[in-house]
């Protein structure tokens, strides 16, 4: 048995109490969930997160943040496997209002908490931020507050880069064949990006949740000064028939090289979703402005 003096002791405390928190999250409580903006918002502050949703696609469709690899997949989102949840021996669950239906399948595994990103005639932005902070709180995580300071910041500093650029609108669509797309309205959080860094959205019309499909691909002729902002996944038949596609070389957009797609994006995300949309747009008008 080993013994430790007053003074290898003290010095023992010390360090763990200076410890960042993100490098102790494990011990924060377990949580888990279904909700993949949640999920994004729970990786990025540093939460102890041990169950989530289609975990492989999240991986291929969010990209960032990254997901340990000791994180139980709880499978589909529409139809989770319970037991595993409860194998997983969270100690809270956040859900939100897409979910609101498994509550009464959670509660007797762990208290469940909701926060709500999506709701209709709301900013998703104002509330990934209400979010985010409330979770960092409930968490004891000081991260949650620092990401979204970090992201307002970095927003406010794309405003002044883009405001050199050429002026034009931006319209961000996801295909889902060569021949329709869903296009993210000022209601998406896409569209809560692009007036926080002082772009137009080229879509001017309703959309419902965030986004409207299927819209024709005759569409984008009527905006033919627009930026095409293009966010996968698509079908990657949709990209090799759009390439020979008669009508779409000859949009002005197309001929002009006014198209950009960027990384893969979570559509429903929180801020990490927002962020990493900021990003890659940035890095894409930026290179395309100056290149």
């Amino acid at each position: 048995m080993a013994f430790f003096s007053r003074r290898q002791f003290l010095t023992g405390a010390a360090a763990a109490l200076s410890a960042p928190a993100l490098l102790r999250a494990g011990d924060s409580l377990r949580v888990a969930t279904l909700d993949w903006a949640l999920l994004e918002t729970l990786l990025a502050i540093g939460a102890n997160v041990v169950a989530g949703t289609e975990l492989r696609q999240f991986r291929e469709v969010a990209v960032t943040p990254v997901v340990p690899g000791g994180v139980a997949d709880l499978g589909l989102r529409g139809t989770p496997n319970f037991e595993v949840l409860r194998f997983a021996r969270p100690e809270l669950i956040f859900n939100s209002n897409f979910y609101a239906w498994a509550d009464a399948r959670m509660q007797p595994i762990t208290p469940v908490e909701s926060h709500a990103i999506y709701r209709p005639d709301e900013s998703p932005y104002a509330l990934a931020e209400q979010a985010t902070i409330a979770i960092g709180e409930r968490l004891q995580l000081a991260a949650a507050r620092q990401l979204t300071e970090e992201i307002s910041a970095k927003l406010d500093r794309y405003k002044t880069g883009f405001a050199a650029g050429d002026g034009r609108p931006v319209i961000p669509i996801n295909l889902g064949d060569a021949r329709h797309f869903r296009v993210f309205g000022s209601d998406s959080m896409f569209g809560e990006v692009l007036k926080r860094v002082g772009l137009t959205n080229a879509w001017r019309d309703a959309t419902s949740y965030s986004a409207a499909a299927p819209i024709g691909i005759e569409t984008l002729a009527s905006m033919p000064d627009a930026w095409i902002v293009m966010i996968p996944p698509h079908p990657a038949e949709a990209i090799e028939a759009l390439s020979t596609s008669a009508f779409w070389n000859a949009l002005p957009a197309v001929r002009e090289k006014r198209v950009l797609i960027l990384g893969s994006i979570n559509p429903y995300g929180g801020l990490p979703a927002a962020m990493r949309f900021a990003d890659l747009l940035q890095e894409g008008l930026g290179h395309a402005w100056n290149g």
